[in-house]
């Protein structure tokens, strides 16, 4: 019998806010991210879920804990749910790689795999965490299952459980606190329920226009 795996990418860092990498770098939650994170909370409210995963990266489990809050659930947290090491870039705004790596950027958006950046994390070091996590989740008890991370180990996840190769890793797409959902097999590739849900937030965007 497979599990149903919800994941959930964290609320607006105070780098999201300021258009900085992190990476491993440990920021906290922007207000607008904690509101973020109630309103993700009561959105998850609709599915049964059993037990919550989360990063221990600061901005992935100040919002898991407030969706636990709203669910009644205590976090655990998991180091092999971090962000992706993005090495050298970690702290640089992308404003200044547009003006001085533009074309490195896009090649390793469009293939990670084959265009790492300087000193990043090794690819196969990141996906051998992952699939260790996948493993473990296979075999625990709950069938119904919340992970709160970030957009390199959310979208990791659901490459490597689908069966798509990591250089499709950035192809994906997460908003702040945008949810997805798959159904997780023994020896079968997972399959994708919804994608990047974030109608929840609809509220607050109309609060918060876009310039």
């Amino acid at each position: 019998m497979g599990k149903t795996v919800f994941l959930c990418r964290h609320g607006e860092s105070e780098y999201n806010a300021k258009r900085i990498i992190q990476g491993h770098i440990d920021t906290d939650l922007t207000p607008k991210g904690i509101v973020q994170a109630r309103l993700a909370g009561e959105e998850l409210r609709k599915y049964p879920i059993e037990k919550i995963y989360t990063s221990d990266l600061r901005r992935a489990y100040r919002t898991a804990y407030v969706i636990g809050d709203t669910l009644g659930i205590e976090p655990v947290i998991d180091k092999r749910l971090r962000e992706m090491h993005f090495g050298q870039w970690e702290g640089l705004t992308y404003e200044h790689i547009y003006q001085n790596h533009v074309e490195d950027f896009h090649n390793w958006l469009k293939n990670p795999v084959a265009c790492p950046l300087p000193s990043q994390e090794d690819i196969k070091e990141f996906e051998a965490r992952i699939k260790d996590f996948l493993e473990d989740i296979l075999s625990s008890e709950e069938e119904n299952i919340l992970v709160v991370a970030h957009g390199g180990s959310i979208q990791g996840i659901i490459c490597i459980a689908c069966g798509l190769g990591l250089e499709h890793l950035w192809g994906l797409k997460h908003t702040n606190t945008g949810i997805s959902c798959i159904k997780l097999h023994h020896n079968k590739p997972a399959e994708i329920v919804f994608l990047n849900y974030n109608a929840h937030l609809e509220s607050l965007e109309a609060d918060n226009p876009v310039l």
